[in-house]
């Protein structure tokens, strides 16, 4: 460990004489890059510093212990910096587990009704919801970019960006299958059914390096549509991407102008493109190489919803809490929360694979 800290605070050292360059400072770009560099590496060499700073601080305890006048409060200091050194041991292992590159973004997330029929769509939109809710207790922004209401309610599919801080460190745990368990409204003889949605959520990427035959693409315009399938607009604006060699399908009706709601569905598809590439290098690198807390995989049941208990159970982490009405007004941290803390656990004891 102390290696890789020596390691880091050269590198540390080396990226302050850089920032100090002339050629550096006239080139913005540079600057940034390596303005980052310094900044992702300069909390872990404080803390580092730190670290020696106690010990040099417990080597003077422990001579003064020598004293017979200052040995009792030399006791007591001593002891109080070895747990200092004890924690800060721990703070610095935390800090050298490899960082997820996208952990600061942006994520798009989309949500369907699976499983359940009309059930399943009002699930959907009850995650949705949930997600809102759990949005705004962050101050993050959403902005929906497409909507497929549910004939009963909810959604049959909905996707949204989601902006703020830290947004995929928190979300990207909810990908996956989430099971429902509860008397739908549908239901006449107040039996509990078993329905489905499922949620996927991607890291919003930079889409300008990654390139796209216009070959390869589809394009449909239509009428951009509301609730109850109305038409909100006279024109042809909505606009359905298909990337041929994947199938993936895109559509945006957000923007009135058909030009800007293309351009959007690009950038959309792209992001999935990008996606759907990043979890085919993972599954090639093998099981060994993909997170234990979750694959990410829509098909994957993550977590159950069961309202007669009032009871939400992760099933990765086999995690339940007796508050699933909070947890549908919002209350996902202490969920995530046990998500995180139990990947970080996997790290630090090296069976986790990222």
């Amino acid at each position: 460990m102390f290696e890789r800290l020596d390691s880091i605070v050269s590198k540390y050292n080396e990226l302050q004489i850089e920032l100090t360059k002339p050629e550096v400072i006239s080139d913005y770009n540079k600057l940034k890059e390596l303005s980052k560099l310094s900044s992702d590496l300069e909390e872990t060499v404080n803390k580092y510093q730190e670290y020696k700073d106690t010990e040099e601080k417990i080597k003077e305890s422990k001579e003064l212990m020598n004293d017979p006048e200052l040995k009792e409060m030399a006791e007591l200091e001593y002891s109080d910096l070895k747990n200092k050194l004890e924690a800060i041991t721990k703070e610095l292992e935390i800090l050298l587990v490899p960082k997820d590159d996208n952990d600061g973004k942006n994520v798009i997330m989309e949500i369907r009704g699976a499983a359940g029929g009309d059930e399943a769509n009002i699930f959907a939109g009850d995650l949705y919801r949930m997600y809102t809710y759990y949005a705004e207790k962050n101050n993050w922004k959403i902005e929906e970019l497409h909507a497929i209401p549910g004939t009963s309610g909810g959604f049959s599919q909905v996707e949204l960006m989601i902006k703020g801080n830290n947004v995929y460190k928190k979300l990207k745990y909810e990908s996956g299958s989430h099971r429902v368990q509860r008397v739908p409204v549908t239901e006449t003889q107040g039996r509990v059914h078993t329905s489905t949605a499922t949620v996927l959520v991607m890291p919003e990427v930079e889409t300008s390096n990654i390139d796209i035959k216009e070959s390869d693409i589809k394009m449909d315009v239509y009428h951009s549509s509301g609730a109850g399938g109305q038409s909100v607009n006279t024109s042809n604006s909505a606009v359905r991407l298909t990337h041929i060699p994947t199938g993936i399908v895109v559509t945006c009706q957000t923007e009135r102008s058909q030009l800007k709601n293309r351009d959007r569905a690009m950038n959309l598809l792209k992001i999935k493109i990008n996606d759907e590439i990043r979890n085919k290098e993972e599954q090639e690198l093998g099981e060994s190489r993909r997170s234990k807390i979750g694959t990410g995989d829509r098909s994957e049941k993550i977590r159950t919803y069961n309202y007669p208990q009032n009871r939400v159970t992760d099933h990765r982490i086999n995690f339940s809490i007796m508050s699933l009405d909070r947890v549908m007004d919002g209350e996902l941290e202490p969920i995530i929360e046990a998500l995180i803390n139990e990947d970080m656990r996997l790290k630090l004891a090296g069976e986790s694979f990222e």
